[in-house]
């Protein structure tokens, strides 16, 4: 069984794996230098070029789809998206689709074999459709995870709510605080996410890593998204599946809506939250993998 490269970052790989029944991969992450002088940030599992590349939703990193890549069993790559994880922060604070999309597609031809089969989650996966309408040649498949252009008002609001508060006087309060919303897994799946995704201040109060969180009142606001703006997803000439949370945030309607626009594409339904990854990894592995058949 290979080992991680970095032991304090990749610590949790053994034991999820002997949950899952999995071997851990070969991990290791990987910087971009961007143009601009911001770096794209990465995790790349496995020994070969990844043709599966996973983007997170708002507010999460990378590490969020640990559990899914070992259940997949195969190479991957999960990008932090800008403002996330180990990527910069923009100066101007705009973490929109159409703006994150070209640094994902500058990470997706330096380490990916395109093409691929490109899953994102909330945020991550209104992403995901700007990359696979912008550039088809990169994309095989797109998975969207818990998001839809329908998605109704309630997942936005309750991460408003959610963002009001920013430190915490330790990790066991903020672990206590994302517990109380009901947004990820059991206590220890959400422990891992907060210690990968959260820095301890020298006054010893926590805050989170990611620069979303320090502006996401204002992004998550009704007055400042566009909802129902279908443009990138009619445009996507790749597969297209929808991965639904049960529990989520994407509401019947909004299943009904998507399925109305996009005829042609799948939808699956797996019991879990708006973090499927975290919760239904082996689920989620199963429809990736049944996506990755088309580009071996």
């Amino acid at each position: 069984m290979t080992r991680p490269d970095d032991a304090d970052e990749f610590s949790f790989l053994p034991a999820q794996a002997a949950a899952l029944g999995s071997e851990v991969p070969a991990a290791r992450r990987v910087q971009l230098p961007l143009p601009d002088g911001r770096t794209l940030s990465a995790l790349r599992f496995g020994d070969e070029a990844p043709r599966v590349v996973l983007l997170h939703g708002a507010g999460l990193n990378a590490h969020t789809f640990d559990a899914t890549v070992l259940s997949l069993g195969e190479p991957a790559l999960a990008i932090d998206l800008p403002g996330h994880g180990d990527s910069s922060w923009r100066d101007d604070a705009a973490y929109l689709p159409a703006v994150l999309a070209p640094d994902v597609i500058l990470g997706i031809e330096a380490w990916a074999a395109s093409p691929v089969v490109l899953v994102g989650q909330s945020l991550g996966g209104a992403t995901a459709a700007a990359v696979a309408a912008a550039r088809p040649d990169l994309v095989a498949a797109l998975v969207l995870v818990d998001i839809t252009p329908g998605i109704d008002g309630t997942g936005p609001s309750q991460l408003r709510r959610f963002y009001e508060r920013l430190s915490f006087a330790s990790r066991d309060e903020l672990l206590d605080y994302v517990l109380s919303f009901g947004l990820g897994g059991d206590r220890e799946q959400a422990r891992r996410g907060i210690v990968l995704n959260s820095r301890v201040l020298p006054d010893g109060t926590v805050e989170w890593k990611h620069h979303f969180a320090r502006i996401a009142a204002g992004a998550l606001a009704p007055e400042t998204r566009t909802p129902g703006d279908w443009s990138d997803l009619e445009a996507v000439t790749a597969p297209i599946t929808l991965v639904r949370g049960t529990l989520g945030f994407v509401s019947p309607d909004a299943v009904a809506d998507f399925r109305a626009r996009l005829p042609h594409a799948e939808i699956v339904e797996l019991h879990a939250p708006h973090n499927v990854q975290e919760v239904a990894p082996e689920g989620l592995a199963t429809v990736i993998r049944s996506q990755s058949a088309r580009v071996r």
